[in-house]
């Protein structure tokens, strides 16, 4: 299942402006910004559609959900091992929330692939 993704905009209070009104209808709405820099759209307080400050290329960032945190680190390992680049190894990204584990790799033509799992460690 996809859990997000990302795309780079050129003028990001812009791109909110839009997606705010061309979302809308389909009940989404801003959930988070980061400053100038990074917006999150989704709905029910889950943002799951994130617009990032930059130069947009053909390169996108989508991130798959995991069932856990061994799953996680399943797919870093397999994604490495079939010769994607590490873009961040398995970790807490607490920047996030407390509970976001995640690991992110370049696929083969350069894309951000990250597998997440939001749920707390419980040992």
């Amino acid at each position: 299942m996809i859990d997000h993704m990302g795309i780079l905009v050129t003028d990001l209070d812009a791109s909110v402006a839009f997606y705010t009104k061309a979302l809308a209808p389909l009940g989404y709405a801003l959930v988070k910004r980061f400053g100038g820099e990074v917006a999150g759209f989704g709905v029910g307080g889950k943002a799951d559609f994130w617009i990032a400050a930059g130069k947009p290329t053909d390169k996108l960032h989508l991130a798959f959900s995991a069932k856990g945190r061994a799953e996680v680190r399943a797919f870093y390992e397999a994604a490495v091992a079939a010769g994607a680049k590490d873009n961040g190894p398995p970790g807490v990204r607490e920047s996030y929330h407390p509970d976001y584990y995640a690991a992110f790799i370049h696929d083969l033509d350069g894309h951000n692939i990250e597998a997440v799992c939001h749920e707390p460690y419980l040992g």
